[in-house]
């Protein structure tokens, strides 16, 4: 299974810039559809495009594996 830190890394974001970030205006910066954002951040094993991937990592300016990890099935 893929999990996904898209809340840690708003989390981070929101520290270092000292403000708020919604899905709304990450949205609006990336392109990706709020309801997708939601979808990545609150769903598990949710399925979504390596465009996205490369969105949110140009956005936050990280790597892949900051941005999702994959867990062994047990």
């Amino acid at each position: 299974m893929i999990r996904f830190h898209l809340k840690k890394l708003i989390s981070d974001w929101e520290f270092s810039k000292g403000r708020r970030l919604t899905f709304d205006e990450l949205s609006q910066s990336t392109g990706i559809h709020r309801t997708t954002l939601s979808r990545i951040a609150n769903l598990k094993g949710y399925n979504t495009t390596t465009d996205n991937i490369d969105v949110i990592c140009r956005f936050f300016g990280c790597e892949v594996g900051q941005v999702m990890e994959y867990l062994a099935d047990d």
